[in-house]
């Protein structure tokens, strides 16, 4: 029986953090062996805020990087640059002409950009659109996705039963996959930690870089003798990803009052640096070679644009073009 097939990506729009890793790229590592995968860097949606030739291109590499020195091997998943994939546009602009404003006008990027009465480009009104594109051209059944982002599984699969409906059976319908404990994790300011707020911990920083960076959490003003509550701390919540073996005991002293956030900090920067160290070392290793990360794309690439341009071809001839 053929494996189901599982797609999702990580957007090159800056240095991948650990609300990335917990968020998605740890199930690209945990689910390789159970799905055929397909993770790719979706240089097209980086095109919304990445308009700089020399950072798009870094992005993309340090990414590519990033995602094999946790643990993705190449020869049990398919991993490339979307805009290796062209047929994935051509798709976008099909699913565009069956598709409303108001539609679209409901997705929560741009709502929220229309609440706060920024001007938006039409990519970014458009980005439901091209996701949907991106999962449905290769048949994915699966999509791990943060909490933020399940409404664009969602999308992808009215866009898919419309398109049924309205030129005949095509597309499967995917599921989103949101691990419930870490579907939104939070920055330093308590925020989902994003590259867009500031508020992250890259994924393969300096053990200085992680220290400081944890002594910026926002906590409140309670002395170290006062009683705190687990559930609403901020620096408590990275102890659920860092501190697993000392969670019993963590959660009793901030009850009794035993614990102050200095010391809480420092506790979970030791054991963030202690997750990271040997990831940040195979990382260094792997960028001495970009040349082999750069042939691991391409190869990808082609067997990515193979599957979807027969899914294209398909398409097509429903289509009568």
């Amino acid at each position: 029986m053929p494996k189901k097939i599982l797609l999702s990506g990580i957007k090159p729009t800056g240095r991948p953090h650990i609300g990335n890793f917990f968020g998605a790229m740890k199930q690209f590592v945990d689910f390789q062996d159970e799905y055929e995968s397909y993770i790719f860097i979706p240089d097209y949606h980086a095109l919304t805020s990445v308009q700089d030739r020399e950072k798009m291109a870094s992005y993309t590499l340090d990414l590519a990087i990033g995602l094999l020195a946790i643990g993705l091997d190449p020869a049990k998943i398919t991993l490339f640059k979307q805009s290796d994939v062209p047929e994935v546009t051509e798709l976008t602009w099909i699913f565009n002409c069956l598709t409303t404003m108001p539609y679209l006008m409901r997705a929560h990027a741009f709502k929220d950009a229309e609440a706060k009465n920024k001007e938006i480009n039409v990519g970014v009104f458009d980005y439901p659109m091209l996701m949907a594109a991106d999962i449905l051209i290769q048949d994915a059944d699966i999509v791990p996705v943060g909490q933020d982002q399940k409404q664009h599984v969602e999308i992808a699969r009215d866009t898919a039963e419309k398109f049924n409906r309205t030129f005949g059976e095509t597309f499967k319908l995917p599921s989103s996959f949101i691990q419930p404990e870490v579907s939104v994790v939070p920055g330093i300011d308590g925020r989902k930690m994003s590259k867009s707020y500031n508020n992250h911990i890259p994924l393969f920083a300096g053990d200085d870089e992680v220290k400081s960076l944890v002594a910026k959490i926002v906590t409140d003003s309670k002395t170290p003798d006062e009683p705190k509550d687990p559930a609403t701390d901020n620096v408590f919540a990275l102890h659920r990803l860092f501190s697993e073996d000392q969670i019993e005991d963590l959660t009793s002293r901030y009850q009794a009052g035993t614990i102050g956030y200095k010391e809480s900090k420092d506790i979970l920067a030791a054991n963030i640096i202690k997750f990271i160290t040997p990831l940040r070392t195979k990382r260094e290793a792997i960028a001495g070679d970009t040349a082999h990360v750069q042939a691991i794309l391409t190869e990808g690439g082609k067997r990515a644009r193979e599957h979807a341009s027969c899914k294209m071809a398909d398409v097509r001839q429903k289509l009568g073009l």
